[in-house]
């Protein structure tokens, strides 16, 4: 387990391939993720890039100003539907297209990209639907 802002920092700037994939893979407490946003906002990218992070810090990351950080959020398998809607509904495409490509993408956020203005999106949308291909 993570237990310090400083750790996670320093195990992803670790040259280390073990420590790389621990900041990657382990767990931490809440309090930990908020504070690498907080203290070490070019860090925000990789926390998102973290299997194990809470929704909470989904959500926070969600809204983040960072257009790579918001994609890295919609590759989440474990993102919940609330927040595949926001991100389907993201000014940069790029987001939207990581939605329609994300494989436990739900009907109902599917169904909102086949009226994206982007028409990759929507032809890949209507796609995944009408092959049942969602959750």
């Amino acid at each position: 387990m993570i237990s310090s802002a400083e750790e996670f920092v320093r195990l992803r700037l670790s040259e280390d391939m073990d420590e790389h994939l621990k900041a990657a893979w382990d767990d931490a407490p809440l309090v930990v993720w908020l504070e690498v946003i907080e203290k070490y906002p070019d860090m925000r990218e990789w926390v998102a890039h973290n299997k194990s992070i809470p929704v909470e810090i989904m959500e926070i990351l969600a809204l983040d100003t960072d257009t790579r950080v918001r994609f890295t959020i919609a590759t989440k398998n474990r993102l919940p539907e609330h927040l595949q809607i926001k991100l389907a509904k993201d000014s940069d495409s790029s987001v939207r297209s990581r939605i329609v490509y994300n494989k436990k993408s739900t009907f109902q956020t599917l169904n909102l990209l086949t009226v994206d203005g982007d028409e990759e999106i929507r032809t890949l949308a209507k796609s995944r639907i009408d092959e049942g291909r969602y959750k």
